[in-house]
This record gives structure tokens, sequence and C-alpha cells, in this order.
């Protein structure tokens, strides 16, 4: 018993590993088809990992970005959660390699945010903020974000102090953003040292702490030093701008790290002479920042009438009288709060996801332009004809039929042989009578189809064969190499001449 779990685990057993890998295959290359039909005849298929390295076919499309092949697999049921032997899930490598749409889909079936990885201690938000990837970010906070006008100004005050004066909760949302992984290293941390500047925006806007200091923690290669901030690192990454954005939103210019050293000592020690005006003490009055045009208050909304009421069900018909007037296919299953213009929740989704504020609408900080009006909006609200999804249960695996008996060209009429158990199915007598002589067709086992009804057992469901052909090669794992503050220091741009 305690084999079969540790093989049902690594997921290579009883002949699946071939059809196991092409599905690997599928999912990291993005064929659909090839991916639909592996999984219509055993979508027990779904559970297959590489050996060692842990990677399921979730993790494959979400690393590259296949959000079709991500959703197929979800809606068979696949473990949103899954943990490759880094302790990664798929949502984390959706957001390190910046894939905004697996993302997206990812969150609407619940993905957890609050995974850490077991090296570093890594969570989503840290790896989409290394990259600059802000479209990631305001997407793993949907659900923290209110779609009410007022959300800016309290998430404001919120930075300015630590006093808790809004009217959702926002103590929730203040942990996941300022959530240190190993080393004490912050996703503002992240995004200062590499210069992402709209991501140090974005953050600072969603309550991200300036305040806030790196560890000793004797894993991680700290060039810096212990006690560092984010204007630390951005006086390391030698940006300008995200300096400029710290300094707005009251970082220290004197704070002083277990090195003894400030940000304009550290600007010195790595050679970025054109930051000493900004960091020098005696520098001119605070700018006042506009607030970041990738802040989407209409997402929370909109995500929750898509869970509700499901994305994916394309009602494209002909036949409809008035469709969504940005996909002109889809049936309009929600409206605009105030302009009360009506679009579909794929669109609507889409919208909010992609959308930025940088073009001047009426309506408050974070509120995305109407596609019609240009006024701004806050929030999305369904439609009385906009009807829940069944409730329905969602299991980890489809149901298999029984295995059936059937006719095969290696027995007489009289003769019938039973079908082996699926990956998964429990173990089952195979008896076979009176077995003939016969010879085995090159075609069986080089996995060509044969044309004559009597061989019909030969071949699996839409065609595939039994017989996998030889010189398919497993799929090397994903590579793994990322350091995680080593590759941050090396990421630091030299110094110019």
């Amino acid at each position: 018993m305690t084999a079969m779990r540790f093989l049902s685990l690594v997921g290579n057993s009883f002949g699946c590993s071939a059809s196991g890998e092409r599905l690997l295959s599928a999912a990291r290359d993005g064929d659909f088809q090839e991916a639909k039909a592996l999984l219509e005849y055993n979508p027990r298929l779904a559970r297959y990992s590489t050996f060692g390295v842990r990677n399921s076919p979730l993790h494959f499309s979400a690393a590259q970005g296949h959000h079709e092949i991500v959703s197929l697999l979800l809606e068979l049921g696949v473990d949103v959660n899954l943990r490759n032997y880094r302790g990664q899930t798929p949502l984390m490598q959706a957001c390190q390699y910046g894939h905004w749409e697996v993302v997206q889909t990812l969150i609407l079936f619940k993905a957890n945010i609050h995974r850490a990885d077991y090296l570093n201690g890594g969570t989503a938000l840290h790896l989409a903020a290394l990259s600059g990837f802000f479209q990631c970010i305001r997407l793993l906070l949907a659900d923290h974000i209110p779609s009410t006008a007022n959300s800016y100004r309290s998430l404001r005050k919120r930075s300015r102090n630590d006093e808790s004066v809004s009217e959702f909760d926002e103590r929730a949302l203040h942990a996941i953003i300022n959530r240190p992984a190993d080393g004490g290293i912050t996703a503002l941390h992240m995004a200062a040292l590499n210069g992402h500047v709209e991501t140090v925006h974005l953050l600072l806007d969603l309550g991200a702490s300036v305040s806030k200091i790196t560890v000793q923690d004797g894993a991680t290669i700290d060039l810096i030093g212990a006690g560092s901030t984010p204007l630390h690192y951005a006086a390391c990454g030698g940006n300008a701008q995200c300096c400029q954005l710290l300094i707005a939103r009251g970082a220290s210019l004197s704070k002083e790290n277990a090195n003894g050293w400030t940000p304009l000592m550290v600007a010195r020690s790595w050679h970025r002479d054109w930051l000493e005006d900004i960091l020098n003490q005696q520098s001119g009055p605070k700018r006042r920042l506009s607030p970041s045009p990738y802040l989407c208050l209409p997402l929370m909304s909109i995500v929750g009438i898509a869970r509700e009421c499901g994305w994916r069900n394309d009602d494209a018909q002909s036949t409809c009288v008035d469709p969504c007037v940005v996909c002109l296919e889809r049936k309009c299953t929600v409206a605009a709060e105030g302009c009360l213009h009506e679009f579909c929740t794929h669109c609507a989704l889409y919208l909010c996801s992609t959308s930025s504020t940088s073009t001047v609408s009426p309506g408050p900080p974070g509120s995305i332009a109407c596609p019609l009006c240009r006024q701004g909006i806050i929030s999305f609200v369904k439609l009385a004809g906009t009807k829940p999804i069944a409730a329905k249960e969602i299991t980890r695996t489809k149901s298999l039929p029984e295995p059936s008996r059937t006719e095969t060209p290696l027995c007489g009429p009289d003769i019938q042989c039973a079908r082996l158990p699926l990956l998964g199915a429990p173990l089952q007598s195979v008896n076979c009578h009176n077995f003939g002589s016969g010879k085995l067709g090159h075609g069986i086992c080089m996995g060509a189809r044969e044309t004559s009804p009597k061989n019909a057992g030969s071949t699996l469901g839409n065609g595939l064969v039994r017989c996998s052909k030889s010189g398919l090669k497993r799929s090397d794992s994903q590579s793994e190499g990322r350091k995680w503050l080593c590759s941050l220091m090396q990421s630091v741009p030299p110094a110019e001449e």
C-alpha cells in the first residue's frame, strides 16, 4: 500500500510514463489538442509529474504561459496549489515569467497567494516584483482591494502611518505586501534593487513600507549589509526614479544599516555618482506624486462575478440580439456602475487586467476608463439575466469506466483478454485462457493505426495507440538554477564610466 502511494505521488507507474511524458511535452509546447486528447482518454494523467523534480503538466503550462491548457487541467480537478521539489506552485512560476493570463486563471480558481517556496521563503508576489511584472501583482491582490471609491485614499493613509484607518481589512493587505522572504527582503526591496519604477510605484500605493529592513540570517549573501531599507537597495541598483519615489513616500536618508552605511554611502560604494544630489540630505522639498496608473479598483468586483457566474461559458451565439460591444460575440453579463455600459465577463476581466489609468478620465484614482464613454469605472455589477453557474463539486479526477473486455489480434475469437487498469485504478487480475499462437505486427509495436475493425481494441480513444513510439524522449525538467539574492546582485547594472 505504501509503495502504491509513493508511485501515485511521483506519477510514474504501470506504463503511464510514456503517455505522461507526452502530456508534459504538450503542456510545455502549448499543444492544446494533444493535451485534450490525452486527458479525454485518461484524466488521471493530469496528476503525472516528472520524477525527482516533480513538475506537473500544470507547472509546465503555467511557466510557459499556456493559459488554455491551464484552464483545461484545472477544470479536470487538478490541485491548483501543487508544489514541485522546490515548493513552487504554478502561480509562482507564472509570476516569475510574467504570464498574467495564467495568473488571472489561477486566481479565478482561488490559488493560494500565501504559499512560499522551500529554498528562500519567497512568495508569488516576490517573484513578480523581482522582474517588475506589475500586471501580475495587481491580479495577485484582487481579493484584497475593494471596488470602492475611497479605497485609494485609505491605502494612502495606511502607507503614511501604521494605524488602521480604513473600513476594509487592510491589515491582511499590509501583511501580504510587506511579507519578508529569507533575509527580511520584501517585494519592495526586490523591485527597488532592479529598478522597476512602475512596480515600486504600485507597491507604494498599495501600502508597502519604506522602513522595512533586512536581517542577517546566515544563508543569504547580502553585499549591502543587514539592516538595509528599500532605499539602500535602490541606491545600490542606481535607479534615480526609484530613489525619488521612496524619498517622496518618507524613506529616511540618514538611516544606517549594520555596516554603518547610509543610502548615500551605498551609492558611493557602488559608484552611483548620479544619485549624489538625490540622496543628499540638503536636497530640495519632496515632490508630490500622482497615483500609480496600474491600480485597478474594479478588479475585485469582476473577479467575484466571474467566480460566481463563470467566464469561459462561450455564449457566442449567432442569434445573440445584443452582444458585447468589445468582442461582438458573447452575451453581455455585467454592467459598469455609473455609465451602465454592458460587457461580457470575459472582456470586463481583460479590461481590468490590462488597462491603465494613464489617460485622465473622470473618476477616483484606480478607476479604469470605459472604452465607450471614457468615464471612470469603479466596479461592475451583474445584469438581471446573469445566473450563477450550477454548483458542482470539483473532484480530483473524473471517474473512469471499468476496464472492458475486448478481442485483440493476439487472441482467437474464443479468447478474451482484459485491458490493463489505468493509472490510479485498483489492481485487478488479468486472465488469458488458451493463449493462441500469433505474430506481433510491426504496426502494433511501432504505434501505427490498424484499419481493420477487428483491431479496434488496439487503439485507445481518439486514435491514440496503446504502444508509444520508442523514439519518444523524456522531457527535461525546467531549469531551477535561479539563485535568490545572488541573482539579484548579478542583475545590478554596472557603474557608468
